[in-house]
């Protein structure tokens, strides 16, 4: 997988994290976060299509790159923030749980990060880590 070389703390985001913690949900990529060292390191080994992107008025991410050819696309994110409230807060989880082989924030945290990016489908992620 994309984090194979990774050398410092990482996680699996957004809906994959959200399945990882046995709640089923549509899955259409897999979101990676790590640090901006681990990224450039990813990014230089990997086989497949890399797409780099830019910031949205929601999203920034230092770098942000889609990386194709695993079975799912992986959107990795390295520095990423969210802007909420009219200030950009940085996204650095502090759980770490091990989930079938790969790492995620805790339950709580997760609900917490989903309510911070606010769009409607992490809203209901986030409500049906809750129930």
């Amino acid at each position: 997988m994309a984090q194979a070389g990774a050398r410092d703390p990482w996680w699996i985001i957004g809906s994959a994290a959200v399945v990882l913690h046995g709640v089923d949900t549509a899955v259409a990529d897999v979101d990676l976060l790590l640090s901006p060292a681990d990224a450039a390191r990813v990014l230089a080994v990997w086989p497949g299509g890399v797409g780099l992107g830019t910031a949205s008025e929601r999203f920034r991410s230092y770098p942000y790159a889609r990386l194709d050819g695993a079975p799912l696309p992986v959107e990795i994110m390295a520095g990423l923030e969210v802007f909420v409230d009219g200030m950009w807060q940085a996204i650095r989880p502090v759980t770490r749980e091990g989930r079938r082989g790969v790492f995620v924030p805790g339950r709580a945290e997760l609900v917490d990060i989903l309510r911070m990016f606010g769009r409607e489908k992490d809203l209901r992620r986030a409500a049906a880590l809750v129930d």
